[in-house]
């Protein structure tokens, strides 16, 4: 098989059958998986590579909610309409309100109950970050998206669920009224499994690795580095396509201006948060770092070569190394330390005198021209971090409803497919600069926990 394909009809012969399928093993799918099997609903994930991973692994593993256990146990004042109002003040109104309110309202649900299965939580400390009014990052004490996406697949297997690795899934069939009744898949030998259901889930990817759509949808990013999954084929808007289904937000995403090059690693925006500033090959500062990373992509592209210089002291440092991303990025030479502003400006090949009048301008009373408010100057010893530009995930993707059904060109629900994480429209509205930090695994997790509840309903009905 080659493109993803719709087939029209119930396949026939001995073909297996389960209550739920689920396309995509990440963090959306896998939360899906285990409220489902905690639930008796005997689930299958398809995942097209070994080991569970996705985007979910490739990002810090962050999850934003607001008013969970864990962020009451640590004395944050916060609820779900204050996390909603920050999501639409970085999206300037444009995110879906729907979305905005229904993953706002299930995501400390959904943290809460990946707790009770051992995934122990802690609430980032030390910094805010960009767009977010309270501290609601959840992290497991490892800080990787690798370790959220294992103990999400240990937890979901755990209860019930099976993980089919290795099984790329292809082809959809579907009744003429859209009514899911199988998906095949591909196995590395070439052969092709066929597994029927009631339900199904697309928890699999966005288009960030196609470049076609890329290109289409995303002008800026034209070129760009991309730091997601190859996964990310665009094969669940494709698929919805041939269903009848509509799609939305196909402008928006979630860019880094904060990939280290050439090593290839994500260097946390905690470092900006932190102080830290980010300046070009002519020694200048070009934006104001705090309004976020995802924008801060398409400024560093717009630099001279495409590229620029994370640039902080100490005391970032100190913090950053917190992280294990960053102690990796450390470790494979991205980051360069200067005695002092002669040794930085060489490294950059700026000259000495424009590079000291930035960081001049760098203290607690600059009135900054990008708008920044600095609490503190920077002291050397320098440390630096030279980095360009990345796309890392799509934000657009088929039209859902606050059930995670998607919805057809009418605006109704497909009979019994649901989408959520990276298959479906997110709520940072249609741009790149509407996405607030955690975004994309909010949408992941808190999709998938009101997609499994949406399933389980679905099936009840079914069986009445």
């Amino acid at each position: 098989m080659s493109a993803p394909t719709v087939k029209r009809g119930v396949p026939g012969g001995d073909v297996m059958h389960v209550p739920v399928l689920i396309i995509g093993a990440g963090a959306c799918g896998l939360t899906a998986a285990l409220r489902l099997a905690e639930a008796g609903i005997e689930t299958v994930l398809i995942e097209r590579d070994a080991t569970p991973s996705g985007s979910s692994a490739l990002s810090s593993g962050f999850i934003p909610a607001a008013g969970s256990a864990v962020q009451r146990e640590a004395g944050i004042d916060d609820d779900a309409a204050r996390f909603a109002a920050d999501i639409q003040a970085k999206a300037g109104g444009t995110a879906a309100p729907h979305l905005v309110t229904a993953y706002t309202g299930a995501a400390a649900a959904a943290m809460d109950a990946l707790g009770r299965h051992g995934l122990a939580f802690q609430v980032l400390d030390g910094f805010l970050y960009p767009g977010h009014s309270a501290r609601r990052m959840h992290a497991l004490p490892e800080r990787t998206g690798q370790a959220l996406v294992a103990a999400l697949e240990r937890a979901a297997t755990s209860a019930g669920a099976t993980v089919l690795t290795r099984a790329l899934a292809r082809e959809i069939w579907a009744t003429e009224d859209g009514r899911i009744t199988a998906v095949g898949c591909e196995r590395p030998d070439g052969s092709v499994d066929v597994i029927g259901c009631a339900v199904l889930i697309l928890a699999c990817n966005g288009f960030g690795g196609n470049a076609g759509m890329v290109a289409e949808h995303l002008p800026a990013m034209r070129g760009a580095v991309y730091g997601g999954h190859a996964g990310n084929d665009g094969s669940a808007i494709e698929w919805g396509r041939q269903l009848g289904a509509r799609v939305a937000d196909l402008g928006g995403y979630q860019g880094h201006g904060s990939w280290a090059t050439p090593q290839g690693a994500l260097i946390s925006w905690a470092v900006m948060m932190d102080g830290g500033v980010q300046i070009n090959a002519n020694g200048l500062r070009f934006h104001d770092e705090t309004h976020g990373y995802s924008e801060a992509a398409v400024h560093v592209l717009a630099q001279p070569g495409g590229i620029a210089w994370n640039v902080f002291d100490d005391r970032t440092l100190a913090l950053a190394r917190g992280f294990p991303d960053f102690v990796a990025a450390e470790a494979g030479q991205a980051v360069r330390h200067c005695a002092g502003l002669p040794e930085l400006a060489t490294l950059i090949g700026c000259d000495a005198g424009a590079l000291g009048r930035t960081l001049q301008g760098v203290h607690s009373d600059a009135v900054d021209p990008h708008g920044r408010r600095f609490g503190r100057g920077l002291l050397p010893p320098y440390h630096a971090v030279k980095v360009t530009g990345a796309l890392f995930h799509t934000q657009g993707g088929l039209d859902i409803d606050a059930q995670c059904r998607v919805l057809d060109a009418d605006g109704l629900p497909l009979p019994n497919l649901l989408a959520a994480g990276g298959a479906a429209r997110g709520v940072s509205g249609n741009d790149v600069s509407g996405y607030l930090s955690g975004n994309g695994l909010l949408s992941a997790v808190a999709g998938g926990h009101i997609a499994a509840a949406t399933a389980a309903a679905l099936l009840e009905r079914t069986l009445a």
